[in-house]
């Protein structure tokens, strides 16, 4: 799965092509199948999700403070960025309100993997998070930006469902049946491997339909693109310089990564598809643009920790 393992310089060749063909071909007739590409992005991180994950509470101080950044301070830090800088484009508002809004993304455990943190901590935040935000979601956009552009909870629920917990239900049925046919070794081996890749093919469709969909836009108001780099690239310093101070000041150093990579990264795949279905392509538009920074502050994270004082580093498996 080449896009997954060259994904730095996958999604700015995607955005590339999406302003060009979008420049030169109508693209509006993809955004008919987001929703449904959008749930085959999602089903692969729910294979070989375990339930158990969730009601562990061995990791709960962290757990606590985890849902106190995603849920408290980082809906609110990013509602202020919002009506700072984004009320007079309330699609892009409501694009920066979902980002905020749904925590850890895919590459949560594998980030935390590479910079020597608490992987089952990782783990458990992952799923608690993915799964409060889906819950506050609709609640918090009302909230957030239900004064700039209408809200419907009810669709806003439905998209969630479908987007969400309609994969979640067959990730957790595929597990099932696979488990009555190989070994939990043989699964890790051959076939958890190959999900990322899958999930990789669908962003790259939801990122080219929301660049294309947009492109004419995007080169006619540049200043409008301009101010959307500008509000994420504040939001991820502010988020990733947050999170990492306050695991410092209560974490060892294993946990404090599992916390820096269960908040600062958030689920632009789920955030793509939740966009595009609910709020149209601007929304989307805001979400691909974290496709330029999230990886890059998770890697540039990653060197950071790893050059600071060395501390013993404790994996608990």
């Amino acid at each position: 799965m080449i896009p997954s393992r060259k994904i730095v310089l996958t999604i700015p060749i995607v955005i590339i092509l999406g302003l060009l063909v979008g420049l030169l071909v109508d693209t509006s007739f993809l955004k008919d199948y987001a929703l449904y590409v959008s749930m085959l992005v999602v089903y692969p991180m729910m294979v070989g999700l375990k339930i158990r994950e969730i009601v562990n509470i061995k990791y709960i101080k962290l757990i606590y403070i985890s849902l106190i950044i995603n849920f408290i301070f980082i809906p609110v830090f990013s509602y202020l960025l919002g009506i700072s800088f984004l009320h007079n484009n309330p699609e892009l508002f409501a694009g920066l309100a979902i980002i905020a809004l749904l925590p850890t993304g895919t590459m949560t455990v594998g980030f935390t993997m590479l910079a020597k943190g608490n992987i089952p901590a990782s783990v458990q935040l992952s799923v608690v998070g993915l799964l409060a935000g889906a819950i506050l979601a609709p609640w918090y956009l009302l909230f957030m930006v239900g004064q700039y552009i209408p809200i419907d909870l009810w669709q806003i629920s439905q998209t969630i469902i479908m987007v969400i917990f309609v994969p979640l239900i067959a990730g957790l049925i595929t597990y099932f049946l696979l488990m009555k046919k190989m070994t939990e070794r043989s699964f890790i081996e051959k076939i958890k491997p190959k999900l990322p890749g899958f999930t990789t093919y669908g962003m790259i469709y939801i990122i080219f339909t929301s660049i294309s969909v947009n492109a004419t836009k995007i080169i006619a108001d540049w200043h409008v693109l301009l101010l959307a780099v500008s509000v994420l690239l504040i939001f991820y310093v502010v988020i990733f310089s947050v999170s990492y101070f306050v695991g410092k000041r209560f974490f060892q150093k294993s946990d404090t990564i599992s916390l820096v990579y269960g908040t600062a990264l958030r689920n632009l795949s789920i955030a793509l598809g939740l966009s595009v279905t609910t709020f149209g392509t601007d929304a989307a538009f805001m979400v691909a643009l974290c496709f330029l920074f999230q990886q890059q502050f998770a890697i540039l994270f990653s060197k950071f920790i790893n050059r600071s004082p060395r501390e013993d580093i404790h994996v608990n498996v």
